[in-house]
Parts: C-alpha cells; structure tokens; sequence
C-alpha cells in the first residue's frame, strides 16, 4: 500500500471583495463598522480567508454540486458536533469529526446497555488559509441604509484587491479508511459501525504501518473501491465550482482557481508553499515564481507519483505563459486550463488509488 497524497495549490483573483469578515472594527470612526481579516508579517498586512471558512464553501460545494448529503450537526450544552457516521457521510470522512457521546450495545447476555464512546478522525483533506501573496491594506468605505424615512443609518465596511494564495493535502489512503484501535485519534468508529460497515461490505485487514500492540494487530476498515475513488474524485472535481465569501451580496468574488498546482507524491511535504512571491517596494505586487516551481519540480522529482498537472486561466499572469510551457521539458508537467488539468489529474487519480 503506498502512502499517496494529492498535493494542491491554488492562486485566486479577487476585486473589491470581504471573504471573511472579523466582527465589528474598533479602529473606524462609524459605530456599524466591520472589520476584514487580516495578518501581519514583517510589519506588512496581508488579508486571508480562514482555512475554516475554506472548508465550509468546500463542503457547500459538494453537496451543490455532487449531491453529498451532509452530516447533520448536533448540538449539545456548548458543544457542537456531527454525526460522526463516515460510513454514511461522505463529508465525515473526507472532513474529520470529534464526537464524544454513547450508544446502546446489547451485551453477551442480551442485555442492552448504554456505554461511553468517543471517536475522532483527522481529516484526510488539509488546507491553509487563504492568503494574499502581496501586502494589502483593506479600505474603509462608507455605505448607507436610506431605503426608509429619516435619515439614513451609515455603516463601513474594509474591502479590498488581492490575487489570494492556498494549498491543500488529500490523504488518498485514509479516504474510505478507518482505523479502529485504542490510541488517540485513531478510534474513527464505534463497535457498532464497524459492524455496520462489514456488513455493508467493507473489508478489514492489519494496518501495515503500525506494529502490534499486546499480541493484537492493529485493524483497518476499507470501504469498496468504487466509494472511495467517487469520495477523492468529487472532492478535487469541487474545486471547479467552489463557491463562498462574506458579503456576496454587494461584494460578489470568485473563488474558483485562476492557477492551480495538482501532483500526487508519497510523501507528507506539501512541496509548492513558495512558488509565488511579492515585490516592489512596499512587497505590494503578487508574482509567479515560475524558478521556484522549476526548482522544487526537480528537487522533489523522486516523490511525485505520475505527472504534474498545472492549470492558469487565460487573462491572469498571461506574461509567464512561456515559462511555464517550458515546464514542459521536464517530461512530467502538462500545462493547460484549470479546468482541463483538474480533469486529467483526476483521470490519473483513477489509476492510483489502490
């Protein structure tokens, strides 16, 4: 079993937009005064999306698109958790869950039972925020509401231009798989899923990267082949169509990809972090680093699985089209449109997910 991961990078181009907002703005002279997100590093300000609300336009995205029913949300108290049926639920899966509850088992004298059970899964699918790549200051602007009688009720919001930088990590093995033995984040399903899911067909069989433990081999349950790759397929596929970002209403951007990075590689490294860069005197132009990617292509040459897929919209960065068709040379890049790279490297997917 080979420990292969998809290993993506994306690069948008938003105007005038406020992905993700960060409450009210205490710095503004207006009292309804909202506050965009924003980091700093080197004494610069850099606007993001956080890798959460990433992840939330990404589910919304399956389920518009690809039919996935999500896993409800249940809430206790002060917690907030969903079911925690990856069997079920695709999204549980593919998304990770924390569950702390208890369910009815019927013990071996008939007898039913209610006994304690938590079970966590750490996602397969990992990203960062969402980033822009130059130094951004947002800006306050003014609006109003005068729709009614009197005066009007100003407010302000910070928006702002950015080309906006993510990458993401697709565990290929752990879609569809679960690991069921006593060790923290290991414990993905109750007892009675896990019958659930043999009877349903699963398979189970000894984890090969983890020894045994008290004569007891550790266990992993595989759901069939065909749910698995439908699992990875649709959630690269998504990509194509994610949509999302505060204020969609008056400040609509697109968040689909205008670049993207695909590879496979067996290893955890996520190798295309640096292939973008800011310049200018105040770090504020966003630029490809088409070097860098030439140069992390051949270091990381040995762990790429198949080819590299490298997709760019037409329109944006159209001054490094020759450089990245030069990529081409490598033997094992292609260079097209984002959504025709999309396509093929999922078609290469189909052959390597065992």
């Amino acid at each position: 079993m080979k420990n292969l991961k998809t290993q993506g990078f994306v690069l948008l181009d938003v105007d005038v937009v406020a992905l993700n907002n960060a409450g009210k703005n205490t710095s503004s002279n207006f009292d309804n005064a909202v506050a965009t997100k924003k980091i700093y590093k080197n004494g610069r300000s850099y606007v993001y999306a956080s890798g959460q609300a990433w992840r939330y336009w990404w589910r919304e995205a399956l389920q518009r698109n690809f039919g996935w029913e999500l896993s409800p949300v249940i809430r206790e108290a002060k917690i907030a958790f969903t079911s925690a049926d990856p069997i079920k639920y695709a999204d549980d899966d593919v998304f990770g869950y924390m569950k702390a509850a208890s369910e009815k088992i019927t013990d071996e004298k008939g007898k039913e039972k209610s006994v304690n059970i938590t079970v966590t899964r750490v996602s397969p699918l990992k990203n960062s925020a969402i980033i822009s790549v130059a130094s951004v200051n947002p800006i306050e602007n003014w609006s109003s509401m005068a729709r009614q009688e009197g005066d009007s009720v100003p407010y302000s919001k910070q928006e702002y231009s950015a080309i906006m930088k993510g990458m993401f990590s697709l565990d290929l093995v752990m879609v569809g798989t679960f690991s069921n033995y006593n060790k923290t984040g290991f414990v993905n399903l109750s007892e009675k899923l896990r019958k659930e899911a043999i009877e349903k067909g699963a398979t189970e069989f000894d984890d090969p990267f983890v020894k045994a433990t008290d004569g007891k081999p550790a266990k992993l349950i595989r759901l069939d082949k065909e749910t698995r790759k439908r699992r990875v397929l649709e959630t690269i596929q998504a990509l194509k169509n994610i949509t999302g970002g505060a204020m969609q209403t008056n400040n609509m951007g697109d968040v689909t990809p205008k670049f993207i990075v695909l590879a496979t590689t067996t290893t955890g490294n996520h190798p295309f972090s640096h292939i973008v860069k800011s310049t200018g005197k105040n770090d504020e132009i966003a630029e490809l680093n088409v070097v860098g990617l030439k140069e992390v292509l051949i270091d990381y040459k040995n762990t790429i699985e198949g080819k590299v897929f490298i997709g760019k919209r037409s329109g944006f960065l159209d001054d490094e089209n020759k450089a990245l068709e030069d990529l081409k040379s490598l033997g094992f890049v292609e260079f097209t449109s984002i959504n025709e790279a999309i396509d093929k490297y999922c078609e290469q997917l189909q052959k390597q997910i065992e």
